[in-house]
C-alpha cells in the first residue's frame, strides 16, 4: 500500500457472529486532508468500518493500517457513560486530555512569576503546550462543553443528579 495515503484498508471482510456479515472485500484508501462520509442504511456496517478504522475492532479480516505520525479518534454512537458520577463529569471525561493540557498551560504560566524561573525552559513549554492545544481544539474547550451540555438538554449538574438508563 502507498505511503502517500493517511489510512488504507485492502480487501476487509467483518462477521459479527454467528453468521452476520457486515462488511465484504472492502478497500479504501485516504488523503491526508480529504473529508470523508460514511452513508448507508442501518445495519449496512457503517459503525464496523468505522470501528475498524479506529482500531478499535480487530476481529476483521484483510488489512488495515494508518501511517505513522498520524492518530485516529472515535465518537461513540453510544457514549460509554459512568453511572456514578453526573452529567458534567461524564462530559469533562470525554475532554479529559484538552482539559490536562490547559491546566499545564496554566501551571506554566504561574511558572513565569517565580522568582527562580527558567524562562528560556518556560517559554519552550509554554511553545509546546500551545501548539498541543491549538491541535486539540482547546482554547475553546469551554465553550465547547457548554454547548455539548446545552445539546444534551441537561439539568443544572448537581451532585444528587445521576444520568439514568432508560
Amino acid at each position: 500500500m502507498s505511503s502517500q495515503f493517511i489510512f488504507t484498508m485492502r480487501r476487509c471482510s467483518r462477521v459479527h457472529p454467528p453468521d452476520r456479515e457486515v462488511l465484504r472485500d472492502i478497500t479504501l484508501a485516504f488523503y491526508p486532508g480529504a473529508k470523508i462520509g460514511v452513508l448507508g442504511p442501518n445495519g449496512a456496517g457503517k459503525s464496523s468500518l468505522l470501528a475498524i478504522m479506529a482500531g478499535v475492532d480487530d476481529g476483521y479480516t484483510g488489512e488495515a493500517r494508518l501511517t505513522p505520525g498520524f492518530t485516529v479518534g472515535l465518537l461513540e454512537q453510544e457514549p460509554r457513560l459512568q453511572d456514578d458520577t453526573d452529567v458534567m463529569t461524564n462530559v469533562m471525561e470525554g475532554v479529559s486530555e484538552a482539559a490536562t493540557l490547559l491546566e499545564e498551560y496554566d501551571d506554566v504560566l504561574r511558572g513565569w512569576a517565580a522568582p527562580d524561573a527558567d524562562f528560556e525552559q518556560l517559554g519552550e513549554r509554554q511553545g509546546d503546550l500551545e501548539k498541543r492545544i491549538e491541535a486539540a481544539g482547546g482554547w475553546d474547550l469551554k465553550r465547547t462543553v457548554e454547548v455539548a451540555m446545552d445539546a444534551l438538554g441537561s439539568l443544572p449538574v448537581t451532585p444528587r443528579w445521576r444520568p439514568c438508563r432508560g
